[in-house]
Formats: structure tokens, C-alpha cells, sequence
């Protein structure tokens, strides 16, 4: 680790990288012509880690985490809450490390990630948070099951060790950058706690530190970005819902803010509409089904609060775990 307890070294993301990529998919590192000439961009490439197992990047960070278990901890289990993504890849990454785990979800979280998380074999533990904030009565109901049954509590995004394993989207991306020889100028990263942004921020921060990154949240879930914005973590109140289920967190973690801090990532928002049509664009155009919190990042290219003209720009396409039914009713949304 760095002087900061909280924020991983380049070698640290490396030693995770190395663990996690023997059991993870390379992802596809897409180059989009048509995005480039719509937007204004001298190139557009998107990381489609929606592609990846589980269906989210969601994966590396989990099965880093369990690699760093100890004997007693790996005989007994895990538990932790999730509205999802962290969900489906604790619970593969659990079934393939042969680890029991426990996941506690909102019981609004979508049907088509709860039966997920269960097919890979974990137990699936259903909140009702009524007027009350669902991570908070998740997170608590976590606790309780972690204290009675003496299973290792995990944190979906606010752990070093989770900053570490994400980061390996990052690495791979800019391995993917070299082998083309391109450099990114921009990197556009979806936030919900910031366990992705954190480690992939971190790493291009080490390695190609002049590219400019860009945390994206959805409108009145923009904690990260306010938090960086006034140099200290704030917590956002309960708002209206958004589409985007998986980066409805009211507050960033510890540990990536301190990663996305050292890195000098900035925030912008995008709505329920643009991330929408950022869904129809990805499955026409890149003939990705996202999810909607796997498409905010392409939303925010397309969105135009920043000025992305004759730059080289990574989209991270983080997601796709949307049924089909859901998928078709966000493509009618708005329709006669």
C-alpha cells in the first residue's frame, strides 16, 4: 500500500491483477467509428465489461477478496449486501473458490439479479427498507447475520483489497491501449460507491497519468462527485429513484475516494433520459445489451457537458444484467 492506508500501490493492483486474470475474461476493447464522428471525437473506444463473467466487472474485485480470506474465514463464509452486480460476483466467484456465501438485497432489486445471484449458488437474504434509505437497511441486516452466523462481513466497494481487484478493468484496458499503440485522453468511469472508479483511476493514474478521468453518476446520486468537489465526503439525501439500481449509493466508500482523490478524478451526472438512449445507441451500434448503470458512462460521452473534440476517449461499459423485458420496456419508455 501507499502512505494512505486506503489507497492500493501500482504493485499491489498488479499482484491482484495476476490472481484475478487467471480466473476472469479478457474483455473486448471495442473501437466505435460511428461514436467518434457523432460526438466529435478523434477516436472512441469502449471496454465492454458488461461481456465479462457474471455480466459486470463486478467479479474481479470479489474473487480478490476472497483470495484474501483466511482459513477459518474461507471454511465459514461470507456475507455482504448488494442491489445486484457485487451480488452475482461474490456469489460466482464464491461457487468457483468452493466459499459459502450469504448475500442480503433490497427487495426492490431487479428479479433478473436476485435469481442470478442464487443460481451461482448463494443464499439470497430479502430487505424491505419502506421510506428508509435500502443500502443502510441492507447494510445493517448484513451485520446482523455476519455477528449471529460468524461469517466474514464484506464491504461491496468501500475495501482496499475490492480498489485492488477492480483495478485489474483498468490494467487490461491499458494493455489493450498498448498493444494498439493509443494512448486515452479521457476516460469516462460509471460511480455508485466507486470501487471501479477507484482501482481503475488508480491505475491510470499510475500509468498514463495524463489521461483525464471522468466519474459518472446519475442525477441526485452524485455523491463522489460532490464529495470530490468539496474535498471531503459528503453524504447525499434520499431522493427520487433512478433506473440506474446499481450506482444508487448515497455516499462514496472510504477507501475509493482516497483512490479517486489521489488520482484527480472530477464528477458529471446524467439523467434517466440520456442513459436510456445511451442503452438503444450501445445495442444498435456496438450490439452490446448494458444494463442502465452499464450504460451511464456511454451517456456522459454522449451527454456533451464535456468536451470530448478530437480526443481519444474509453468508455467503461460496465454491465449487462437486464432482463429482456426489462431491456424492452426502458427502449419503449416515453413511446406511443
Amino acid at each position: 500500500m501507499m502512505a494512505d492506508r486506503l489507497v492500493p500501490s501500482l504493485d499491489h493492483l498488479r499482484q491482484a491483477y495476476a490472481v484475478t486474470s487467471k480466473a476472469t475474461q479478457i474483455t473486448p476493447l471495442l473501437e466505435s467509428a460511428a461514436l467518434a464522428r457523432e460526438t466529435g471525437a478523434a477516436r472512441v473506444f469502449v471496454k465492454a465489461e458488461s461481456l465479462q463473467w457474471a455480466g459486470s466487472f463486478k467479479v474481479r474485485g470479489a474473487y480478490w477478496r476472497l483470495k484474501k480470506l483466511s482459513p477459518d474465514e474461507t471454511k465459514k463464509g461470507v456475507v455482504a449486501y448488494s442491489s445486484g452486480n457485487f451480488a452475482q460476483g461474490l456469489a460466482a466467484a464464491g461457487q468457483a473458490l468452493g466459499i459459502p456465501v450469504t448475500i442480503v438485497m433490497p427487495i426492490d432489486a431487479p428479479a433478473a439479479k436476485r435469481d442470478a445471484t442464487s443460481g451461482y449458488g448463494a443464499r439470497v437474504v430479502l430487505t424491505d427498507h419502506g421510506e428508509r434509505a435500502r443500502e443502510e437497511v441492507a447494510a445493517a441486516r448484513a451485520r446482523e447475520i455476519a455477528a449471529s452466523d460468524g461469517l466474514a462481513l464484506l464491504h461491496p466497494f468501500d475495501d482496499p483489497e475490492i480498489v485492488a481487484g477492480q483495478a485489474g478493468a483498468g490494467l487490461e484496458a491499458l494493455d489493450q491501449f498498448a498493444a494498439r499503440q493509443v494512448e486515452a485522453d479521457l476516460l469516462f468511469c460509471s460511480v455508485g460507491g466507486g470501487g471501479l472508479i477507484g482501482g481503475v483511476s488508480l491505475a491510470f493514474h499510475y500509468l498514463s497519468p495524463a489521461t483525464e478521468i471522468i466519474g459518472v453518476e446519475p442525477e441526485g446520486f452524485d455523491g463522489m462527485g460532490s464529495s470530490l468537489a468539496h474535498g471531503a465526503i459528503e453524504t447525499m439525501p434520499i431522493g427520487p429513484k433512478s433506473i440506474c439500481d446499481g450506482l444508487m449509493s448515497r455516499r462514496p466508500g472510504d477507501a475509493p475516494f482516497a483512490a479517486v482523490k489521489a488520482a484527480g478524478v472530477r464528477g458529471v451526472t446524467v439523467d434517466d433520459a440520456s442513459v436510456r438512449r445511451a442503452m438503444r445507441i450501445a445495442f444498435e451500434r456496438l450490439k452490446l445489451v448494458l444494463e442502465p448503470s452499464g450504460a451511464a458512462s456511454l451517456a456522459a460521452l454522449l451527454g456533451g457537458k464535456i468536451d470530448i473534440t478530437g480526443r481519444t476517449v474509453l468508455v467503461m461499459a460496465t454491465g449487462g444484467n437486464v432482463s429482456l423485458a426489462d431491456f424492452i420496456a426502458h427502449m419503449n419508455h416515453g413511446r406511443i
